[in-house]
């Protein structure tokens, strides 16, 4: 039974070929230094906020 399931699935893989790329979506580093700049991003807005609220509150 091995022997049979062993040529069927052999010819099934050479009748059917490759599966197609999916060449959906961005690469994996592209993907990561847009998340990276969108961190930075983030994190100047809220050092910016919160030096400014600070400044903001300090004695004259």
């Amino acid at each position: 039974m091995n022997v049979l399931t062993a040529l069927i699935s052999a010819a099934l893989r050479g009748a059917l070929g490759p599966a197609p790329r999916d060449e959906r979506g961005l690469s994996q580093s592209t993907e990561n230094a847009i998340l990276l700049a969108g961190a930075v991003a983030v994190a100047t807005v809220v050092i910016t906020a919160v030096t400014a609220y600070v400044r903001g509150h300090l004695p004259a």
